[in-house]
């Protein structure tokens, strides 16, 4: 006759147990608290426990572990009986050791099941650990199919977003190919949007969206595909035109359809927007150009009045001169030493000590003053200046951390982005010895941060690349997580170190909860990768405590500092400044 003990602090839930099993002929033992139970099991070694998650004093989980601690103990089958069905709970079991879990109101049918199911299979120590990872594989790849349909997909509209354009464009291209037919990407804005929002308000704004995108779609056709981009503008991708005017009656149809008036919650509102159409391969090889200026077009038609569309020329680049200018004074901007490295603190959120510093570039323009980064680092990637800049850029940042390190700062870490081109560079390796051997500065707290869209082009590639940098001691970061178009597809493929969430998201924490829900999947994802985690951008205390309380590693951002130049950094680890923690009620 089987042994089974009920360790169960209610005495209803108790009793009705013992009175189903010894009616199914088992030998019935019982206790009514964790601290019982565990004497009871150490002198009548039953052979199966079932044993109640949440009791007062020692839970259930405090039970399994110490009985965990003795081999003939941990031997026995052991079932958890719980109200409670979330993830941490059963991770926290699988990770003792439970066999099987019972959600509280559960059946006979039930609870016998998983009884004779744990009597007729005893789980040795290594079957427990194959079904914990078994459990964990299930649990990422969950974890990956929901961060997939919350990366790529409008919580609004249900649309495709804008990480999904690449892929989008991709599979366009190849019906192309096969099909002789035109791609044509459309980039629609609704026209005086904001009063929409003024007036009737956000809520009656985001209705007015959803119609907006449904007859949106009701005019394009499979394969073609339909985009939200960002607040009021939409992406649409052409697959199926032979010609320009195909993509032109396409265009008219939708503008026709949008001045209808829409009537919703007894409200009536018209509307038009403006479209901005670019070729493929005239206007641009890929989609990011591709985009840019089929936005460029939209602008033109919006200033012409709205309500129409307008094909991308090249004329309507507006401020060509100046760009142009910009580049000749960016050629001299190094000789004339008028770049300067700021340093932005990284902070633990364990100690809100300062534990690094990301270097970032600045132009300190003779004319114009302090220019940032997102004014001229794209001409000095069109340009090839990105190559000598960031070079210049890792060999100070590494000098001045050695000097910080010389000073009794160690062991500070230093962050520096590597630019595409710089990453192409067959020489990378060669030169980053060469700069570790100049300054003296320990690879081992060198930080190389590259963002995901560098390196899909060629994986086999740049895996090989970045396993070569990494037998020098550097860490490998990537940055800007969740804004490229492939992080599912290779994010464990890459030998990562450091995952960095996007800016974007933490901005958008507290007001999108679709935003709060792919931050904490990254972050899940991140710790079951083993990934150290930082936040970029934090800028409020509730941003802060939202990353806090999900166990980021680490953050930088405004609330705790704004990049500074080498001696306000030194400042900074001078005077022990901390971050401010929030409590955990």
């Amino acid at each position: 006759m089987k042994k089974i003990l009920v360790i169960e602090d209610e005495e209803l839930i108790r009793n009705n147990l013992m009175d189903i099993l010894q009616d199914e002929g088992f030998k019935v033992i019982n206790a009514e608290n964790g601290h019982q139970g565990l004497d009871v099991a150490i002198t009548e070694k039953p052979d199966l426990i079932l044993c109640d998650v949440n009791m007062p004093g020692l839970d259930g989980h405090g039970v399994l572990n110490i009985l965990n601690q003795d081999p003939t103990m941990a031997a026995i089958p052991f079932i958890f009986l719980t109200a409670k069905a979330t993830k941490d709970d059963f991770r926290q079991g699988m990770e003792l050791g439970a066999d099987d879990y019972l959600t509280k109101p559960f059946t006979k049918p039930e609870l016998l099941k998983a009884i004779a199911s744990r009597l007729k299979k005893q789980f040795t120590k290594q079957q427990r650990y194959r079904a914990m990872q078994e459990f964990y594989n299930i649990e990422l790849q969950h974890a990956k199919e929901q961060l997939n349909y919350l990366s790529h997909y409008d919580h609004l509209t249900k649309l495709p977003n804008r990480l999904a354009l690449r892929e989008l464009f991709r599979q366009a291209k190849s019906l192309e190919t096969e099909k002789e037919q035109l791609v044509t990407i459309l980039c629609l804005s609704l026209d005086r949007f904001s009063q929409i929002n003024e007036n009737l308000g956000y809520q009656f704004g985001d209705l007015l969206l959803q119609a907006v995108a449904q007859r949106i779609q009701s005019c394009v056709s499979l394969p073609n595909k339909v985009v939200r981009l960002d607040a009021d503008r939409f992406a649409i991708i052409l697959a199926t035109t032979k010609h320009k005017k195909d993509a032109v009656k396409i265009a008219q149809t939708i503008l026709e359809n949008l001045s209808q008036t829409f009537n919703l919650s007894g409200q009536e509102v018209f509307i038009t927007a403006s479209i901005g159409m670019a070729f493929y391969p005239r206007d641009g090889q890929t989609i990011e150009p591709l985009l840019k200026n089929a936005t460029i077009a939209m602008v033109q038609a919006k200033r012409q009045g709205g309500n129409q569309y307008q094909f991308y020329s090249v004329a309507f680049h507006i401020g060509f001169s100046d760009r142009l200018a910009l580049q000749t004074s960016l050629r001299y901007a190094l000789e004339r030493q008028e770049l300067e490295v700021h340093y932005q603190p990284l902070v633990s959120l364990k100690t809100g000590k300062i534990v690094g510093a990301e270097a970032l570039v600045r132009w300190r323009h003779p004319e114009k003053g302090l220019i940032l980064p997102g004014k001229f680092i794209t001409v000095a990637e069109e340009t090839g200046l990105i190559v000598p800049i960031g070079e210049w850029v890792l060999r100070k940042a590494c000098q001045q951390a050695q000097i910080w390190h010389n000073n009794g700062f160690a062991p500070l870490r230093l962050a520096v982005n590597i630019s595409g081109r710089q990453f192409n560079q067959i020489e990378l390796r060669q030169k980053l010895v060469h700069i570790i051997g100049q300054t003296g500065f320990n690879p081992r707290y060198l930080e190389l941060e590259l963002t995901e869209s560098l390196l899909v082009q060629n994986v086999e590639v740049a895996i090989k690349r970045l396993k070569g940098l990494k037998t020098l001691g550097i860490k490998i970061a990537i940055d800007d997580f969740g804004t490229g178009y492939s992080s599912l597809n290779y994010l464990q493929q890459f030998p990562f170190d450091i995952l960095k969430i996007d800016k974007c998201f933490i901005h958008r924490l507290v007001a999108h909860t679709n935003q709060a829900a792919i931050t904490k999947t990254i972050i899940q994802m991140a710790k079951n990768l083993n990934l150290r985690v930082t936040a970029e951008g934090v800028e409020s205390p509730s941003q802060l405590s939202f990353i806090y309380r999900h166990q980021c590693d680490e953050m930088q951002g405004y609330i705790f500092s704004r990049p500074v130049p080498a001696h306000e950094f030194e400042q900074l680890l001078k005077s022990k400044k901390r971050l401010s923690l929030p409590r955990m009620v």
